[in-house]
């Protein structure tokens, strides 16, 4: 028996197509049927690679006793969070209040009206160690609803007043200190052991990781690189690093990133390879280099289209476990490998016959083996081995910001390797979003299957601005900055609080919620707000237009106040802050016949503006018919040279 979800497109929603829960999508007939019919709503939002979404999906959802109760007593909404993080955002706050706490499965018991008077995660579907089910809670919200209704709607009214109150305290400037505030409270949250920072779970948090590699760069702070350096060695080595298949999983549930929680994420996976290129031109670690072009070779092979587009997720469950996929017996990989090659590998990876992960191996280097290849064709033969296990669900939807990550890092890799073809990933990602994702001059969250889901929200454009400006970073191609202009000065326009500062989540084309969520801090992906910081600092220095600069100062001194008393989770916010504190050289080459452009660009620096001119011109003439190289820095140019300069 299906169910409303049938017609959408959204992976995550199709996933529960054929409940015996009458699941809306979310819409207007859900909201007027609870309305007509004196219901109140049960809201779920969750996303299609999520484990514990599987889990109470087939605990509860699939059960029809409980799909009865829900069916009889509530109208029950579906939300894939990834295509509406608007509704995510407003309720996520309202979860956190309600619990202290958050996460997917989220399950939201709410008036017609949308306002919510109940807020969880997952629940069992009986009571069990303390922990109430969700069966027993269907039936206390309905007698509750039946008898004490009042308290509810009360609870209700203060929480949409809660999430509703916005602190709108703002500096007069960027404040220049948080930068050296931040780095003290990271060397304080350090785990010198076992790297990363804090206890488990241990997130990957790459743009700390750049923030921290820039500022060591600027000041020439060993001890800051130190933390990078050790942080990204350990999650090389861990198990959160697919030593088979590549890529990185969504973060480590230990201390020591052994053990990952299994989904992959594009956008884990493209700030990954930006935090190791990056790192990789800083200190010249080869593995750092190595790791950054794994990563990207995963997202070839699994994360990409025909058309070049990158798709969102892997999922971390096969036969109904979790990791089952990824995990390897001692004897297994003697089978495969045969038994004096086996066992060479599954000692060099930490593979034994009592195992490391429920009687099972994730292969790891934390023994402290050195990182080679010297393994790569019994690495092969497991690789292709593990194909023919049960296939990965792959969640194929096209994410608009997430696929501008992608970009992002690929042009980075481009920039420190030189290889065209991650230029050429970059661009043709680049062309599937502008044919795709942009219809009638408006920007869409994501694509699937010729269709396009909601208009965009401000990290999508902030996301697709910046993809635009690495582009334009590596190719010197106006086109891509004109465009990246126009984008910002859409959101703008859309998103901008003209009163308050900063940008909001939704703008003036989306659908009106019952909060107006406007997110600054950095979690798991850079806050829109701190993104569009970095895109208003960068195109003023590379357009000089003193608006735009006049606009990036107001952003940053917005931000500047939001994060002064916890800088460390706004480490996108520094780096933009960084970036306008000390703005980039910049450098023109004229390129001689003799050279191309991929013998020149990994020796040129990152930390850069950089524009290559093929030809020689009159502004711009050769030196001792060399390859020549023009520096400015500080309103002031030194003479041509034919050395490549030397920065980070």
């Amino acid at each position: 028996m299906s169910n409303r979800l049938k017609e959408e497109k959204s992976p995550y929603l199709l996933q529960h197509a054929e409940n015996p829960v009458d699941w809306y999508p979310w819409c207007e007939g859900a909201f007027e049927r609870a309305e007509a019919e004196d219901k109140p709503i049960f809201l779920s939002i969750g996303y299609s690679t999520c484990h514990w979404c599987h889990v109470m999906a087939h605990e509860s959802f699939e059960n029809k006793e409980i799909a009865e109760l829900l069916n009889q007593h509530f109208i029950s909404i579906k939300v894939d969070r990834e295509e509406r993080p608007d509704i995510d955002s407003v309720y996520m706050a309202c979860c956190q209040a309600f619990t202290g706490s958050g996460g997917w499965p989220m399950s939201i018991f709410m008036t017609a009206e949308q306002k919510p008077f109940f807020a969880g995660t997952y629940f069992p579907p009986e009571t069990q160690f303390g922990r109430i089910g969700f069966r027993e809670l269907l039936l206390r919200i309905v007698e509750k609803w039946q008898n004490n209704r009042e308290g509810l709607l009360q609870t209700a009214e203060v929480m949409a007043a809660d999430i509703n109150t916005e602190d709108s305290i703002s500096d007069d400037k960027p404040d220049k200190n948080l930068p050296e505030f931040a780095l003290e409270m990271f060397f304080q949250r350090f785990d010198k052991k076992h790297g990363g920072f804090g206890a488990a779970p241990k997130f990957p948090m790459p743009h700390n990781l750049i923030f921290l590699t820039l500022y060591s760069q600027l000041f020439q702070d060993r001890q800051a690189l130190e933390l990078v350096e050790i942080t990204l060695d350990r999650m090389r080595r861990g198990g959160i690093f697919d030593h088979i298949g590549y890529g990185f999983s969504r973060y480590s549930t230990d201390d020591y990133f052994l053990i990952p929680h299994f989904e992959k994420m594009l956008y884990d996976n493209a700030l990954m390879i930006l935090a190791y290129s990056i790192a990789y031109k800083a200190v010249r670690k080869k593995i750092f280099l190595d790791t950054a072009e794994k990563t990207a070779e995963y997202v070839f092979r699994e994360m990409t289209g025909k058309n070049g587009e990158f798709y969102s997720a892997q999922d971390a469950d096969s036969e109904g476990e979790e990791g089952r996929f990824y995990v390897w017996d001692y004897d297994e990989v003697c089978d495969i490998l045969g038994e004096e090659k086996g066992a060479a590998f599954c000692d060099y990876f930490g593979i034994t016959r009592e195992g490391n992960f429920e009687g099972k191996n994730i292969p790891s280097l934390l023994n402290g083996n050195e990182i080679s290849d010297k393994y790569y064709r019994e690495i092969e033969k497991l690789y292709n081995y593990r194909k023919s296990r049960m296939k990965l669900h792959l969640d194929d939807k096209v994410l608009t910001s997430w696929n501008a990550l992608m970009i992002c890092a690929l042009s980075m890799l481009y920039r420190v390797t030189g290889e065209k073809r991650y230029l050429d990933a970059a661009k043709k990602s680049e062309e599937f979003l502008e044919k795709h994702l942009i219809k009638e001059d408006i920007l869409y969250v994501s694509y699937r299957d010729g269709n396009l889901s909601v208009k965009g929200f401000l990290d999508d454009y902030a996301y697709y601005a910046a993809a635009l400006i690495c582009l334009y970073e590596v190719t010197s191609e106006e086109n891509y900055l004109g465009r990246a202009r126009q984008l910002c000065e859409k959101a703008e326009k859309q998103f901008k609080d003209e009163k308050g500062g900063g940008y909001y989540l939704y703008g003036r084309e989306n659908d009106s919620l019952i909060a107006k969520p406007k997110e600054t801090y950095d979690g798991a992906l850079p806050s829109g707000n701190s993104v569009m910081a970095y895109c208003l600092v960068r195109l003023s220095q590379l357009t000089g237009d003193t608006l735009i600069r006049e606009k990036a100062e107001g952003q940053l001194a917005f931000l500047s106040a939001k994060a002064s008393s916890y800088p460390v989770g706004y480490s996108m916010f520094l780096t933009a802050l960084l970036f306008y504190l000390h703005p980039p050289k910049k450098i023109t080459v004229a390129l001689s016949a003799d050279d191309n452009v991929k013998e020149i660009i990994p020796h040129l620096p990152i930390y850069a503006d950089i524009e290559i001119r093929q030809q020689e011109s009159e502004e711009y003439k050769l030196l001792n018919d060399k390859t020549t190289y023009y520096v400015c820095e500080n309103y002031t140019c030194l003479p041509p040279t034919n050395q490549t300069p030397f920065l980070w």
